[in-house]
Formats: structure tokens, sequence, C-alpha cells
């Protein structure tokens, strides 16, 4: 018998592409990466191996929170930071995450829960005592949204329309006189009501942006995502230009600063203050960027950008520290963050990140570790639970319309595996799913297996388990390899096609998303998940 029938992944062994790995290649501390040119860096391990920042003597290393982060929307609020990204089609949207040090976060819940589009780049401001989130979605048509709350977990009030059908990446503003403003990408902004809860007047143009030379490799123009910071008297505009994927040097940031919130805007002198300047840094197309001040007093700049060959990632957070100049302009200071950084020091630290692996124990965690991708209505009325079971309702024919429940795992190779059952009439199975267009994986009904490739279906071999089975995915640095089990894992089964995932990502598709692990169930009937098991491994 093989050692592939003998052991199971998450026993004594790991197997990645039909290579079994030891235990202590999954489980340890350490995990490292290289890149060309580059020394190698080392993350620490936590939940289910996956890497974190923290390298718990003083510095981390970059990503902040691994995997799809886009468009960090960050709000410091006394000792406490929070913080949000764009969640564009999954539902519940807009978890808010909780971080005392800056460097160690937690999810704690989501603030949306009404499907209105794809979720953009939204502003997280509190004023007089409310939170407020003001969420830019793609729709028909386009809009800008507002919602309210007393306390950051909620609850949050329902979306109300603003109106605005042509501008996106609104950031929330207080002037000096303590009139309230949103900014809006392209330079324009409108102003608020005083409950911040509508707009008064028009859009009005009020900033010109700084534009690169014509010959750097760039996406386009594209000037987006402002975000407004006082400081000393000054009010300092920061901007993304130059597309958010296309080259790796294309995106960046640009900083205009005035003395008041009616402006002018004068250019930084040192624009642009970020930017990936060769294809050979660590991390690409960085942009969007805010500035926060840690516990110590310290500043820092908090943007996203893409890892360097990993695209399908998605948009990764990441911290850069900042440094201020003599005449009132800052510098950030970590270079392409391939190396790790000496922390900010202060508050209170703690666990990082979640468990993406679920025994199902407890109902269904909606928003923090699971979200549906373009879930109907009634969505969350598909999910039952029994005991160490989700029962999850079959909808639509295929993963595209089926509403598929994910997860966002942030390592460049990892394992999942669940045990489903499923009722007559329905298929069921695991993805690695960038959309409703774009996704892999296999699926079962009681007869034939349905393999998943390039978003399409690309053949049905028997299936000799039956209703139920135990499937596993091994995605390595974007080779995929499927194993099934009708035993519960104690022998396990290679199925006949391997894949290879590297373009399932944003440059190929557009869409802005990451390639997340998955399930889906589709047809009539429902289907059983149980132990849904998830490991980061080396590399």
């Amino acid at each position: 018998m093989s050692d592939i029938n003998r052991r199971d992944a998450f026993g004594l062994a790991a197997l990645v592409g039909g290579v079994l790995l030891p235990e202590s290649a999954t489980a340890g501390p350490i995990g490292t990466t290289e890149g060309q040119g580059r020394p190698a860096a080392t993350w620490r391990r936590g939940h289910d191996g996956q890497r974190i920042a923290d390298l718990g003597d003083g510095r981390f290393l970059n990503p902040l929170i691994a995997g799809d982060r886009p468009d960090p929307a960050i709000l410091k609020d006394g000792a406490d930071y929070y913080m949000t990204f764009s969640s564009f089609d999954s539902y519940p949207g807009l978890t808010i995450w909780h971080s005392r040090d800056l460097i160690n976060w937690r999810p704690r819940s989501a603030a949306l829960h009404r499907n209105i589009g794809a979720v953009w780049a939204v502003s997280l401001a509190k004023h007089d005592g409310r939170y407020f989130l003001y969420i830019p979605v793609k729709a028909t048509p386009n809009d800008i949204h507002v919602i309210t709350a007393e306390h950051i977990d909620g609850p949050w009030s329902d979306p109300v329309s603003l109106g605005l059908h042509d501008h996106i990446d609104p950031c929330h503003a207080v002037g000096e006189d303590g009139s309230r403003w949103l900014f809006l990408s392209g330079g324009d902004r409108i102003r608020l009501a005083d409950d911040g809860l509508s707009t008064i007047g028009a859009v009005e143009h009020v900033y010109d942006p700084w534009r690169y030379p014509d010959d750097w490799d760039v996406e386009g123009f594209s000037p987006e995502g402002p975000k407004i910071h006082r400081r000393d008297g000054w009010f300092y505009m920061i901007t993304a230009v130059g597309g958010t994927a296309g080259p790796p040097t294309g995106h960046m940031v640009i900083v205009a600063r005035s003395r008041s919130i009616h402006g002018p805007w004068t250019d930084d002198p040192g624009n642009p203050v970020v930017r990936t300047r060769s294809n050979d840094e660590a991390w690409w197309s960085r942009g969007h960027a805010s500035l926060v001040e840690a516990p110590d007093g310290s500043w820092w700049s908090v943007y996203h950008g893409y890892e360097n060959g990993y695209w399908t990632l998605g948009r990764q957070v990441l911290l850069d520290p900042v440094r201020w100049t003599a005449d009132g302009w800052f510098r950030t200071t970590g270079g392409d963050l391939s190396r790790p950084l000496p922390a900010p020091r202060g508050g209170e630290g703690g666990p990082h990140g979640q468990p993406l692996s679920d025994d199902f124990a407890a109902p269904l965690q909606l928003g923090t570790r699971w979200n549906f991708f373009r879930p109907g209505p009634g969505e969350p009325r598909r999910i039952g639970h029994e005991p160490a079971t989700l029962v999850l309702e079959a909808r639509g024919t295929a993963p595209a319309d089926s509403a598929p429940l994910l997860i966002t795992a942030g390592d460049r190779a990892y394992v999942f595996q669940c045990d489903i059952a499923i009722t007559p009439g329905c298929t069921a199975g695991l993805l690695l799913f960038y959309d409703d267009r774009l996704y892999c994986g296999l699926g079962f009904d009681e007869h034939r297996f349905v393999t998943h490739q390039y978003g399409m279906e690309r053949g049905r071999p028997a299936n000799p388990h039956g209703r139920r089975m135990t499937i596993r995915i091994a995605n390595t640095r974007h080779i995929v390899a499927i194993h099934t089990s009708g035993d519960g894992g104690r022998t396990w089964h290679r199925f006949d096609r391997g894949m290879e995932v590297s373009g399932y990502h944003h440059n190929v598709r557009g869409g802005f998303l990451m390639l997340r692990p998955g399930l889906y169930a589709a047809g009539t009937g429902a289907a059983r998940f149980r132990d849904f098991r998830f490991t980061a491994l080396p590399g």
C-alpha cells in the first residue's frame, strides 16, 4: 500500500502534488520565501499553519494580513484600531478587523449584510461618537451608500443611497470650519449634510493630480482612492495613480497638501512617495495608502499590493514605516518590504487572524470565516445546522450560479479537505473559485464526478464512492492536485486531472478578486459538509 493510502494529510503527513511531506514540514513555526535577488525572509505561523506578520522578536514581516484585503480603510479610535477592505461580491461583507498594536489583527463582525452590489473602496470614519461607512458599489446604476452604527460591532443601519452614480472611492473628511465632505476619485469632492447621511449641492473638482513621466510602465492614469489626513495644521490628500493592476510598476501613491480643506492643494515635490520600481521587488502595484499613528507615536502608511508572482492571492495589506521631513512632508522607509521591519511599540498584542478549518460544531461564522459569493436575497436561509454538520441547500446548476461559500486563504501553498454527503439530485464539491466565470475543482452527484476547470465543466467520469466521499485539494504554488476517499480518509485516490492556476487572476479575468477555496451545492436537495480542514504548507 502506498504512503498516500497509509497517511492522512492532516495527521502524520501532508500531501503536496502527490508527494507526502513529514508533519514537521507543515506544523513548524517558520515558513520561508525567496525572491529574485533577495535573501530569504521568514514568517511565523499561526492558526492552521497560516503565515502571520508578527515575528515575536519586536519585528514584523509583510503582509500585515495575508490574502485579499484590498483598499484598506483604517480608523484609529482611542487605543483601538479598526480596518476593513473592499469585499466586492462577497456577503456578508465589510468585515471589521481589530487591533491594539497595528500588527496583530482579528476579525470582529461584518457590517454589510444586504447585497447592494460589488463593494469597492470604502471610507470608515467616526464622527460625534458615531461610526460611518461610505460604500461605493458597482451595480445598476453605480452608487455610493452610507451605513452607520453606535458601536463598531453594530448593528449597522440599512444602506442609504447618496445618489452619486458616477463616482467611486469616497473619503470622509472634516474641515477646519467643521464642514463635512466626501472626497472622490479624480480630484473631486461633495459636501455632506451635518448628519453625514445626505449630500449638499453638486460634485466639484478641486485638485488636478500629479502625473508621472510618460515613459513609465503603468496601466493608466486612474487617480483614485483619495485619503484625507490632518496633522500639524496641514490637510494631506493621498491619492493612488497609475492603475490598480496591469504592470507591476504601475500603481503608486502621490501626496498633495493644503492649509485648508478648501485648498489650494500643492503637490509633494517627492512624488510618488510609494512605487514599485522593478518587477524583481517583493510587492507589486503598491497603492491606495492611508496614514495612521501607532501607540508609540510613530507614523505608518497602510496600503495594498500584489505579492511577486502571486496575482492569485489578490491585493494584500501592507504596513510601511513613515518619517516626517523638516518641511512637513512624509516619506515611507520600508523599501520593497521584503525584509523584516521593527514593529511599532506599545499597545496590546494577541493572537492574529482566525482558523480557516471548521468542524461545524457551531453555526456557520458568516462574514468572518465564510462568505457567500453574489448571494440572492434569501441566501442565509439555505444554511442549516446538524451536530458537527453544515447543511447547505442546493441552488443553481453549477458553481457559477450556486453562490458558493468561500474562505480567504493567504498562503502560497495549502491543502483543504471536507467530508461531503449529498441527497439525490444534488451535486456538491470543493472549489478554487475566482468568480462565476473562472474556477476549478471537483464535484460529484450519486453516479458521476463533475470536473471543473477554467470555469467550465471538463468531464464527468464515473463516481465509485456514491453519495458520500471526502475530497481533498492541494494548491502548491499554483499546481493543483485532487484526491478522493470513500472511507473517511483512510485511503486516498488521486483524481485523474491535474491543474495549473497561475492565470486565475485579475490581469486575465478582471474583477480585482482572488482565487479562494470553498464549497458548493447545486441542483436540488442538499449537501452535508463535515470536518472542513485547512492547512497552510511551506513555500
